[in-house]
């Protein structure tokens, strides 16, 4: 990536129209995410250096707040933590053009305004998933009649869709942002951060170490739209 043809323009263009809303940014991840990349890609630094408590001071937001908005954007690939010190975090920050939960291709600029640059993927993208029957079935049916997060065998009769990024936190309806789980689940997870949902289901021998690695890279290639559920033949 060549800084010095860095266009903050499109790039503000690219972050509110395209990044935070596919990727279910809340507020205070996209406080962080606006701040770091400020003071590092906008004025030519690709890494930076920060500690989470003057994070947190400055934007006015708990401490508790900014190191879960840190670590997200870290899973979700906007910045990439390079080391944890007593000096703080070392971060390399990440433009949305080079995000692969995004992906956006060489009409950038059309995209960030709304123009569709690729129609069978913009379908998926642009679908509410929660719409109807065939598109609600469409989810459970990727998970192939398991709980995302548990792996129970799930029926018809106990099988819900949850938001991996709550509806409270702005999560949308999106293929990238549904999961089939099981009504245990679903109750128990309620608004917390997927993340620290399959981490307490460690901790409560629900699931095993290989099988948390394996929700959290699931959970990685979710948000980079790899989990692509068949789209109903009549498209509802």
């Amino acid at each position: 990536m060549n800084l010095k043809k860095l266009n903050p323009g499109l790039l503000w263009m690219q972050f509110e129209d395209v990044l935070a809303p596919r990727l279910g940014l809340s507020v205070k991840e996209r406080a962080v995410y606006s701040y770091l990349l400020r003071h590092s890609l906008v004025v030519g630094k690709p890494r930076l250096q920060f500690a989470v408590i003057a994070l947190a001071r400055t934007l006015g937001l708990s401490f508790g707040a900014a190191r879960q908005a840190v670590r997200r954007l870290d899973e979700l690939g906007a910045l990439r933590v390079l080391e944890r010190s007593k000096r703080g975090h070392l971060a390399e920050m990440r433009v949305p053009e080079k995000i692969r939960a995004i992906r956006l291709h060489k009409n950038d600029a059309l995209e960030a305004l709304g123009a569709a640059a690729e129609p069978a993927a913009s379908t998926h993208e642009t679908t509410d998933f929660l719409k109807t029957w065939a598109l609600r079935k469409a989810i459970h049916d990727r998970e192939r009649g398991a709980c995302f997060y548990c792996f129970r065998r799930t029926s018809g009769k106990v099988r819900c869709l949850d938001h991996v990024v709550p509806r409270v936190r702005f999560g949308p309806n999106s293929y990238r942002n549904l999961v089939s789980c099981c009504i245990e689940c679903n109750t128990r997870k309620g608004d917390r951060p997927a993340p620290d949902f399959l981490r307490t289901l460690y901790r409560l021998g629900r699931l095993t170490p290989a099988e948390l690695d394996a929700r959290l890279r699931a959970l990685k290639d979710l948000a980079a739209g790899k989990l692509r559920p068949a789209l109903p033949e009549n498209g509802k």
